[in-house]
């Protein structure tokens, strides 16, 4: 077994020590109801005939509120697949039958879930969380990722909202085709930003940016940012239009088939995958 180093170690401390002293904090005044809330984005994309494909994208965000108490559960998913029409014909240049055959590829895949827990200190904050995700096409089979730390909320208006939080991680990865000798599990620095602007009664703009540091191996950095436009039709809905922008400086790698210089196929090799991905999305949110 590989010994623990001393930055793992402390991080794993770090959030260890959180998770126990973050609801103790919690539960030492007298517990005050939360209040409930949910948000759903909905889009989906269809297309047939010649050639079909559809996307489905669906996000969730229930969050509770109550005294100085914050959580929020977020999941989420894109799933697009598309359908080739292969058409042959039998017969003579006067005189045929065409038959046809139909095959669907799996283009896109993603999925996440994760959770988190504040506790307002006044102007700063307290909070913990964990999070999953998968994304197959990207390489990542299954991530878990755990978080502890300390913020501060600067702005906080109905015009204007901007908060930064900085904590100590601890990642397990499981790539779908690991590198030889690679280490699954690391502890890292996370740093983020919250942002939002009402631009206008029914206009909205959000920002979000969050960097994940592996504090092993510094070149390892990843960065999820994501920025909203949003517009409300009514109380209950609204229309959204986002793009999220997702770095990883050292991206996993990807299994690809291997030709000589005649095309034929010899096997295959392991190449990185792209270090930039992107995600625009229109959606329409329900609030509940």
């Amino acid at each position: 077994m590989k010994n623990r180093s001393p930055i793992r170690r402390g991080a794993q401390s770090v959030v260890a020590a959180a998770f126990l002293v973050v609801p103790t904090l919690a539960a030492a005044q007298d517990a005050e109801p939360f209040t409930w809330e949910n948000a759903t984005e909905l889009s989906f994309v269809s297309a047939s005939g010649n050639a079909s494909s559809s996307t489905l994208g669906f996000k969730s965000a229930l969050t509770g509120t109550g005294g100085q108490n914050s959580f929020k559960l977020e999941v989420g998913g894109i799933r697009g697949e598309t359908s080739t029409t292969t058409r042959t014909a039998t017969g003579t240049p006067g005189s045929f039958t065409i038959s046809e055959t139909s095959a669907s590829q799996l283009t896109a895949e993603s999925y996440f879930a994760r959770g988190r827990y504040d506790r307002s200190l006044g102007p700063a904050f307290l909070f913990g969380g964990t999070g999953w995700e998968r994304n197959t096409f990207a390489g990542v089979q299954n991530r878990y990722s755990f978080v502890a730390g300390v913020g501060r909320t600067w702005i906080d208006t109905d015009a204007g909202r901007f908060k930064t939080d900085v904590g100590a991680t601890y990642t397990i990865q499981k790539d779908v085709d690991p590198a030889p000798g690679a280490d699954d599990s690391f502890a890292g620095v996370r740093a983020s930003i919250d942002a939002m602007r009402q631009i206008t009664e029914g206009t909205q703009y959000t920002s979000t940016l969050i960097t994940d540091l592996n504090a092993e191996e510094t070149e390892d950095l990843r960065a999820d940012w994501i920025n909203s436009l949003s517009f409300t039709l009514s109380q209950r809905l609204a229309f959204k239009t986002s793009l999220q922008l997702l770095f990883d400086n050292q991206p996993s790698l990807l299994q690809v088939p291997l030709f000589d210089a005649g095309g034929n196929p010899t096997g295959t090799v392991l190449t990185e995958g792209d270090k930039v991905d992107s995600v625009l999305t229109v959606t329409l949110v329900i609030t509940l």
